[in-house]
């Protein structure tokens, strides 16, 4: 059965502000806290930077994904007043793929730092990976840069299409775009499809480094710290991996039901995909003790708890 569309609309903006809302808030807060130490320090470790940057991206994302579904439900005809549909495809589209691939640089990284292998290329990326994160997330901003010009590009062409800014319109104007945002959905859809190889290379591969260390650990603090980041390590990488496996199939759902307007799949959909940026952020927050820390200062509950104590 089909939702009726006014209710449906209703609906998912009303829970897309309440997933989107507390995303940004836990990313702002990812950055307040990364900018606060860069300030203090002078300087961000590698981690820190792929932190930063992914969280901005994440930020930004939820906000124009916002004002996309908030304008589409309530000022639909806006969406057709000349670049207003083509940038915010264009930065929905940009942000999005810069959070993949920064999500992705991010599970390279602890792969590469934490994991322990004799091979000489891994070593090699080992000694070298401060020096390469600063190119890798030059070459995933331009990766993402060039998808956000060919959505661009795509979204142009209905809006071309559509002379017309009548509500009678909207529905024939949307069938319209959703044609042509087809060769866009391949396009993501191979991004998708890249991004999640290099998240499940480094999974098996701190996996498979985490079992050997495990086999030849002996009983000192030294090795015990090494298991420690390595279980760290692999709780980011595996929430990711899950997550990102559940969002890829969502972006298969997305293609099939993007025609069937009011459908539950596509509101299911939708529901996943705005609430993924922030709780993924907040799973990010709880496997780092200093951001965690900084988290459970600003808490109500840690303040009351503290009072309570006192």
């Amino acid at each position: 059965q089909q939702f009726n569309v006014t209710s449906y609309g209703a609906i998912t903006v009303a829970f897309v502000t309440l997933e989107a809302f507390p995303g940004m808030w836990i990313n702002a807060f990812l950055v307040c806290v990364l900018c606060i130490a860069w300030v203090k320090k002078k300087t961000l470790n590698s981690n820190e930077k792929i932190l930063l940057l992914l969280a901005c991206s994440r930020f930004w994302y939820l906000c124009f994904s916002w004002v996309y579904k908030f304008l589409s439900f309530i000022y639909p005809n806006y969406l057709y007043v000349p670049t207003i549909l083509q940038l915010a495809v264009f930065f929905q589209a940009f942000f999005n793929h810069c959070n993949l691939w920064f999500s992705a640089s991010l599970c390279g990284f602890y792969c590469i730092k934490i994991a322990n292998f004799s091979n000489r290329s891994f070593i090699y990326l080992k000694v070298k990976i401060d020096r390469i994160v600063p190119l890798l997330l030059l070459g995933s901003g331009i990766l993402a840069l060039a998808v956000g010009i060919v959505a661009y590009d795509i979204a142009n062409k209905p809006h071309c299409n559509n002379n017309s800014t009548g509500r009678g319109n909207f529905g024939t104007a949307s069938i319209k775009m959703d044609k042509h945002f087809f060769p866009s959905f391949f396009l993501a859809g191979f991004e998708y499809a890249a991004s999640f190889m290099v998240v499940i290379f480094a999974a098996v591969f701190l996996l498979f480094s985490l079992w050997r260390h495990k086999r030849t650990m002996q009983t000192n603090s030294m090795k015990d710290l090494s298991m420690d980041a390595h279980i760290r390590a692999m709780k980011s990488v595996l929430s990711f991996l899950v997550m990102y496996s559940i969002n890829f199939v969502c972006l298969v759902l997305n293609m099939v039901y993007v025609t069937k307007k009011g459908n539950h799949m596509t509101f299911l959909i939708e529901v996943f995909q705005y609430i993924f940026p922030g709780l993924h952020s907040l799973i990010l927050i709880f496997s780092n003790p200093k951001l965690e820390k900084a988290l459970l200062k600003i808490l109500p509950l840690q303040r009351s708890g503290k009072c309570k104590v006192c």
